[in-house]
């Protein structure tokens, strides 16, 4: 079965895409990723999506007209991914995050924009979408779901272990003889990175690529001091969180309580040791053996070299160790969930997101073809083992 997962997530610059082939061997799923991609959205769109997140102000209509043209761009992206070649059976959107309603340490309701109907009738293909929502309702916060991905990949890994993934926000899975034990996430990534280069207009590309300013710049302390006081640090898993929290006007607050005015290059600087340390901690209080990382923050050599040098007891790799590209493993992961749905199994772990109980994810949108669905597997897959394409 081909499933392709869509998701953009909180860096809120393009939709990541991947084609999985599925197929059931035993009790291992055999997962093969066939082409995989991101695409970037349009500067007008992300523009609008920015500037319709908190602290900002929105309309109904704004968000009506970018459910349409998210979902748009999420159809545009699908189509150029699978061009004539590929065919594909099932398509999971997560698409894009508006608002994730946290009050203290449970999770309200979460808001993703991205039409599946537009989906749906672009490719004729059923589409799943609104993934978040289930776990929700069942007592969850609807995070972090590539958990399911997590501990069916590091399942026959002895001993205690984690996934790290450093996108907008960083979240991580501990893995403990076979189970995850624990998820969450752990705090802003990427998110407030991004927001200074932007801000200060420090590349074009929106982000500090391969941590190069950060390197310029020098950690300002007493800055580092009142970001690193923030109450969210110091709650309980499950918890998550979002640009809700960690949105530009964040930092122009802590920067007033701190009363400095770092030059750009030590604002990023700061916003990346912000980074290191929290996941330092958080790797830290869970006493890992080893860390396998996604996201792309693993792009970001200050970032990535911070928390290894910090972290010398840890064995530190990212996912292309095991033929699974960083910037694709929550397309994967949507498209694994969408799988799991389809056959009436359960995308999420409880213990990673705090729900009652494992729940069915997703709402269906039929495609053009008949629908007919397959009957419910009476038992979950225990493992995946990945592969990727070859060009021939």
């Amino acid at each position: 079965m081909r499933v392709l997962g869509l998701i953009s997530g909180t860096s809120h610059d393009g939709i990541d895409a991947a084609l999985v082939d599925f197929s059931l061997s035993g009790s291992t799923l055999e997962a093969t990723v066939v082409v995989e991609s991101s695409i970037s959205y349009s500067t007008d769109l992300r523009e609008r999506i920015i500037a319709s997140l908190p602290p900002g102000s929105t309309s109904a209509s704004e968000i009506c007209q970018l459910d349409i043209l998210v979902g748009r761009e999420f159809a545009r992206a699908a189509q150029l991914l699978l061009g004539d070649d590929h065919a594909v059976d099932l398509v999971v959107s997560h698409g894009q995050t508006i608002y994730h309603w946290v009050e203290g340490v449970h999770a309200r309701g979460s808001l993703q924009i991205g039409q599946p109907a537009v989906i749906a009738e672009t490719l004729g293909a059923p589409v799943i979408a609104d993934i978040r929502s289930r776990d929700i309702a069942a007592g969850g916060h609807g995070a972090p779901l590539v958990s399911i991905l997590d501990e069916l990949l590091l399942r026959d890994r002895p001993g205690r272990h984690g996934a790290l993934n450093l996108g907008g926000i960083a979240n991580i899975t501990v893995v403990n003889d076979g189970q995850v034990t624990r998820a969450y996430d752990i705090g802003p990534a990427n998110a407030l990175i991004d927001a200074a280069v932007r801000e200060h207009d420090l590349n074009p590309a929106g982000y500090d690529s391969q941590g190069a300013i950060a390197r310029r710049g020098s950690v300002v302390k007493p800055l580092l001091a009142t970001l690193l006081d923030d109450p969210y640090y110091a709650l309980p898993a499950p918890k998550s969180t979002g640009k809700e929290l960690f949105h530009p006007h964040y930092v122009a607050e802590a920067l007033q309580a701190s009363g400095v005015s770092p030059a750009p290059a030590d604002l990023v600087a700061t916003l990346t040791q912000l980074t290191i340390e929290t996941v330092v901690a958080a790797v830290r209080a869970e006493d890992l053996a080893s860390l396998i990382v996604s996201g792309g923050g693993c792009r970001n050599q200050t970032l990535m070299e911070g928390i290894a040098t910090a972290l010398p007891e840890v064995s530190i790799e990212t996912t292309d160790a095991i033929g699974l590209p960083p910037d694709a493993k929550e397309a994967v992961a949507f498209a694994l969930i969408g799988w799991l749905s389809w056959h009436g199994l359960p995308g999420a772990v409880p213990a990673a997101t705090g729900a009652r109980r494992g729940a069915i994810l997703g709402s269906l949108t039929p495609g053009s073809r008949e629908l007919v669905l397959p009957a419910p597997l009476e038992l979950p897959p225990r493992a995946i083992r990945l592969t990727t394409a070859r060009p021939a």
